[in-house]
């Protein structure tokens, strides 16, 4: 899909192309995840997720970051929950929150078909590896980007 206007214009009687972008203004969806994984395992967690990014991205993904809570009880907040209560935090653990940014929905799900059937992704290439957090404490979804800036 070409995001660029190569159409001259005209002005003072002369042509002038102009390249305009409008990667900014296209609608966007995104997967977001948040998980629960013992400290210890970030190393894992951190090759797991650098693989990922690498065969997202290759597949047509905007934009993929893996997030590590650094300030997760912020002061002056207000009467909000934070991760660690929203999540059952626990001594020695950390939260994750990761986002994966794609075109539009019908792109994700086409993107996502791709990674699946990736060899990289494969039950084969991960079968005797542990995963580094427990997927019951995992909450995934899709979301419509509602403001962008």
């Amino acid at each position: 899909e070409n995001i660029f206007s190569t159409e001259p214009l005209i002005y003072s009687g002369e042509k002038i192309l102009i390249l305009i972008s409008n990667i900014n203004h296209m609608a966007k969806y995104v997967d977001g995840f948040v998980i629960v994984i013992p400290e210890k395992n970030l190393k894992d967690y951190k090759k797991m997720a650098t693989l990922g990014a690498k065969v997202w991205k290759k597949y047509g993904a905007l934009d993929y970051k893996e997030c590590v809570g650094e300030d997760l009880k912020p002061k002056g907040m207000g009467p909000i929950s934070f991760f660690p209560k929203m999540t059952g935090l626990k001594r020695g653990e950390t939260v994750i929150f990761s986002f994966i940014v794609f075109k539009s929905r019908k792109h994700r799900d086409q993107v996502n078909a791709k990674v699946m059937q990736d060899p990289l992704m494969s039950p084969e290439a991960w079968g005797d590896k542990p995963m580094p957090f427990d997927m019951k404490r995992m909450a995934y979804g899709g979301f419509e980007v509602l403001v962008e800036a």
